[in-house]
């Protein structure tokens, strides 16, 4: 499985710098089939490593890398590796090439494939207005490599070289290819974005300088097993950095500020992977770094992480109600949800680690569907105002309109889709958080993320009233000549099918984390 593992981390960028050396006119009109036929490549491979994991008598299975076969719920977010390469890169600095991934991280790996790959079919069709397609799929190829070698870096320094990986490329995906309406808006919301990235990753190294000062290695596998005790002095140093650099990208608030122009502005593909999967590099980082290395610092601080996700529940949703543009609402629907992710981390129990865990699968699926969605509607409305597009979507495009209800629902939390069990388990951890916890302290907030959920429901309540219901007369249903596309139906339908298998088999995934 090593080999597979290599595969799917070179391919995408190596097939980039290939796409790159091709004349542009050739390279534009085959891009997005070349992209397709890459990320598939990348899609299957990650479905092997998953097909193997699985298998519980197959020679690379999970149970036999335990050093402890009874050392199993100790600590949340320890990686136990089935598949990897360790390999001496910097001996002076004691920095290994080291790849592994685990129950954790192998979801996250099979998400972004699946999104990157969706991304790159839905090009075939939906090109960007400004062209350069092969330099926008090429870009694409390289966040692909960039996200992947986070979930899978088992090095502290090779985890933050991956997730600097990702920072240029994305940059240049808003800056460029984002919204045509609105120059300087993109060039701020990409400087932006750029700007807190950057501060947020300098942040987090120092950190894992200090760790590194106090541990003596980088290797997560080690710090896994032999972790930083002791909840002040050094340790609550680093733990502190690292979560203010992780929480800039999540983001959780205050630092969430860059994160609604960001998403407003990008072209529909920017925004599907920087929601789906961008914002996973942050709260990965919390449960596979803080929990099993800083155990006693992250109990230090987690009452305030846990506050902080609480005030970006209630906040994303208050600012919600407030929004008049369909994509800006999704964006600021990713802070609430964000924040229910790392409640579940602040609770540090098994049942809110694995709440986090499933609400970053479920948000991935279901917010990607619903910036699909708002991309197909802004496309044909040449606008994502609410104001301008008007009401009775309906009966101009009922399709889209009924997939645009259906991802609604899913996020809101419906019982029987994907975005309940999350935030089910992330309040039922707050309920109950690992001992040595305020436990008054978390009742409180599950309460007032309790009451995030009511608010959760009223605005996506009041986003399908405002666009999709009204009178019909005013707004003819023969307004569009296409309601679904077939590209578009081929592009959604695996994350509607997802949102559906994950809703009713919730065990597809939590039967996998053996901290339960």
């Amino acid at each position: 499985m090593n080999g597979v593992l290599l595969s799917i981390l070179a391919l995408p960028v190596l097939a980039a710098l290939a796409l790159w050396s091709l004349p542009s006119s050739t390279a534009d009109r085959i891009a997005a089939l070349y992209g397709s036929v890459i990320s598939g490549l990348v899609l299957i491979g990650s479905v092997v490593l998953w097909i193997n994991f699985q298998n519980p008598s197959g020679p690379f299975t999970l149970e036999a890398t335990f050093a402890d076969p009874n050392d199993r719920g100790d600590l949340p977010g320890r990686l136990y590796a089935f598949a990897e390469t360790d390999l001496t890169w910097i001996p002076a600095l004691d920095v290994r090439f080291h790849l592994a991934v685990d129950s954790i991280s192998l979801p996250l790996i099979m998400l972004t494939a699946l999104l990157v790959f969706l991304c790159c079919f839905y090009s075939l069709r939906i090109t960007p207005r400004v062209g350069r397609t092969r330099s926008l799929i090429a870009l694409l190829l390289v966040i692909e490599t960039g996200v992947i070698g986070t979930f899978a870096a088992a090095d502290l320094i090779l985890f933050f070289l991956f997730f600097e990986v990702v920072l240029i490329p994305m940059w240049l995906v808003i800056d460029v290819w984002g919204d045509h309406h609105d120059p300087a808006g993109r060039r701020r919301a990409a400087t932006t974005f750029v700007l807190m990235t950057v501060l947020g990753s300098a942040v987090m190294l120092v950190g894992f300088l200090l760790l590194y000062r106090t541990a003596g290695t980088f290797d997560l596998e080690l710090l896994g097993q032999f972790p930083v005790t002791g909840g002040h002095g050094t340790a609550l140093a680093a733990a502190i950095l690292i979560t203010l650099g992780l929480a800039v990208k999540m983001p959780l608030w205050p630092l969430h500020i860059w994160l609604p122009d960001a998403h407003a502005k990008a072209p529909t593909v920017g925004s599907v992977l920087l929601a789906g999967v961008l914002l996973k590099l942050g709260s990965y980082g919390l449960v596979r770094i803080l929990l099993p290395v800083l155990p006693d610092a992250t109990a230090t601080i987690a009452p305030y992480l846990a506050g902080f996700s609480t005030m970006a529940i209630v906040a994303g949703s208050l600012a919600c109600l407030a929004q008049t543009d369909v994509k800006r609402l999704i964006a600021y629907s990713s802070v609430g949800h964000m924040g229910f992710i790392g409640l579940g981390i602040a609770t540090m129990s098994p049942e809110g680690v694995a709440g986090a865990l499933f609400a970053n699968i479920a948000h991935g699926v279901i917010t990607g569907l619903l910036f699909f969605l708002a991309g197909a509607i802004k496309d044909r409305h040449d606008t994502s105002d609410l104001r301008a597009i008007g009401r009775a979507l309906y009966a101009r495009l009922p399709r889209i309109s009924g997939l645009l209800t259906f991802a609604c629902l899913a996020s809101l939390g419906l019982p029987g889709l994907a975005g309940f069990w999350g935030e089910m388990l992330a309040l039922m951890g707050a309920f109950r958080p690992a001992d040595g916890l305020p436990r008054t302290t978390y009742l409180v907030m599950m309460v007032i993320a309790g009451l995030g959920t009511v608010l959760t429901a009223a605005y996506f309540l009041r986003l399908i009233r405002t666009l999709c219901q009204g009178d019909p007369a005013e707004h003819p249903a023969t307004a569009f000549a296409v309601d679904l596309s077939r590209i578009e139906l081929v592009t959604w339908a695996p994350l509607v099918v997802l949102t559906v298998v994950l809703g009713l088999c919730p065990w597809l995934l939590l039967d996998h984390w053996t901290f339960l």
